[in-house]
């Protein structure tokens, strides 16, 4: 079952036509979110869909209707180079977004991907006891897979087995921990679809969006959407329970196929001063315990 809310497609998972079509779902939401007033067409007033009819796209892109028609509905997998940033302008696709559709375009067949499980080395573990800030480490889907004590003093979401995306959508403490819930959630669900580009028959991504797809209403709104984004470094404002309000950068460092996920204040601020006193407090806490999770 499936439903419009606010000129957007809802997805109820991963459907089988995202997985057999991810390109066509890709172009479908994203022509769904550009106004014709945005690409100097007349608005008109007999409009069935939000956003531009296949015939405008295929318009503004030089392209014919029958042939854009064939790329939504999975008749023709192997478009041009130039076909592909045509209808990239057209929808206004950033530098990031349109990087998305050339991979999930990308020539030739596909061989399906067998990941190595999700491991974290034995150096990372003794630098996460070692490192004086927040620090924990997750994997392509979200799942935290190991943390320090300061991390877990900060945020008890961020214990190996939980999941930062489940946290985020379906946890009401985590929700008031974030100053901007909003624009959270929004960058979180884009970073996941761009982590999960065309892998979309991974066991651990299926079972996910379908949790989520169920229980959040949010989620689904968000996932239709088909945003990607990054989600590396930055800066991120909490509100904690005991310290209270904590400005903090984010970086995030590849390692071995897992990221190292560091937040840490500026030296001398007042939330640094925050994070010190909650390392006191963290002091005589027990280690976290290693996730099952692989």
């Amino acid at each position: 079952m499936s439903e419009d809310r606010g000129g957007v497609h809802e997805d109820r998972g991963l459907t089988s036509e995202d997985r057999g079509n991810p390109l066509g779902s890709y172009l479908r939401a994203r022509r769904a979110l550009v106004t014709p007033e945005q690409v100097g067409l007349p608005p008109g007033g007999n409009r069935r869909v939000p956003g531009l009819r296949r015939e405008e796209v295929a318009l503004l892109a030089g392209i014919s209707g029958d042939y854009y028609l064939r790329l939504e509905r999975g008749r023709d997998k192997n478009p041009s180079r130039q076909v592909l940033e045509s209808l990239a302008r057209v929808l206004r696709l950033d530098e990031l977004e349109q990087e998305y559709l050339l991979g999930l375009a990308a020539t030739g067949p596909k061989r399906r991907r067998r990941r190595k499980p999700e491991r974290v080395p034995a150096r990372l573990h003794q630098l996460l006891a070692s490192v004086q800030v927040p620090a924990f480490v997750e994997g392509r889907a979200f799942d935290v897979l190991a943390s320090n004590r300061l991390a877990v003093a900060l945020s008890p979401r961020l214990q190996p087995g939980h999941n930062r995306l489940r946290s985020l959508l379906l946890d009401p403490e985590e929700q008031a921990f974030q100053k901007d819930w909003t624009r959270s959630a929004e960058g979180f669900v884009a970073a996941f679809r761009k982590s999960v580009g065309d892998d979309l028959d991974d066991p651990r991504f299926v079972e996910l969006v379908g949790e989520l797809a169920l229980a959040s209403e949010r989620f689904r709104m968000l996932w239709a959407r088909h945003d990607v984004r990054d989600l590396d470094g930055g800066t991120a404002t909490v509100n904690h329970p005991v310290v209270g309000e904590l400005h903090l950068h984010r970086d995030k460092l590849p390692v071995e196929g897992v990221l190292l996920v560091l937040y840490y204040a500026d030296q001398g601020s007042e939330s640094d001063e925050k994070l010190r006193l909650l390392a006191s407090m963290a002091a005589d806490a027990p280690a976290p315990d290693r996730a099952h999770h692989a």
